[in-house]
């Protein structure tokens, strides 16, 4: 097994760590004002949003770009996103309708690729999905840290922007494919 495939599993790991830390443990300390259970959840998820960047980086470095690593990858980023965002929702930090728009995303994004892959195309990542991704996970971490909330919640309405705007371009590029019919 390969060195980034290695990281998406540990990545997809911590899952199960941020949600135990939420939901099994009360910490009411804080630490320099910060929630010291969010900031927990922060550190992990900020590693984890590094092993996203980490694994990639080293596939294409290095030419060791496997299936597992194109289907889990982005696999183990909705996972992560997903847990961090429904712990934001849970706690009050974010509205309902916020989420369910970037995961509905989310869905209709991975229902294209499944559709091209079932082509044999491969439907790579754009510039504003990067971006959106990018943003989603500072504006994540920016909620679970207190003192910067009010800067996570503006970029998460970015995130928001941003995730229609790649979902558009996602279709639009893509409609071909979705639209023919055999």
């Amino acid at each position: 097994m390969t060195l980034p495939n290695k990281l998406t599993i540990l990545r997809m790991l911590m899952v199960p760590l941020i949600m135990v830390v939420y939901y099994l443990f009360d910490i009411t300390e804080t630490f320099l004002g910060i929630d010291l259970q969010f900031l927990i959840i922060a550190i992990i998820f900020a590693l984890a949003s590094f092993t996203d960047f980490l694994d990639g980086y080293i596939a294409r470095k290095k030419n060791v770009v496997t299936t597992f690593g194109k289907f889990m990858d982005p696999l183990a980023d909705k996972l992560i996103v997903t847990a961090a965002l429904i712990i934001l929702l849970d706690a009050g930090l974010v509205f309902g309708w916020v989420i369910i728009t970037i995961l509905a995303r989310e869905f209709i994004v991975s229902g294209i690729r499944l559709v091209a892959a079932a082509e044999g195309k491969v439907i790579a990542a754009s510039y504003y999905a990067k971006a959106k991704t990018t943003v989603t996970m500072i504006a994540i971490m920016a909620c679970l840290i207190s003192p910067l909330y009010f800067i996570g919640n503006y970029l998460i309405y970015l995130a928001l922007v941003l995730t229609i705007i790649s979902g558009v371009d996602y279709f639009m590029k893509n409609r071909k494919i979705l639209l023919s019919s055999k």
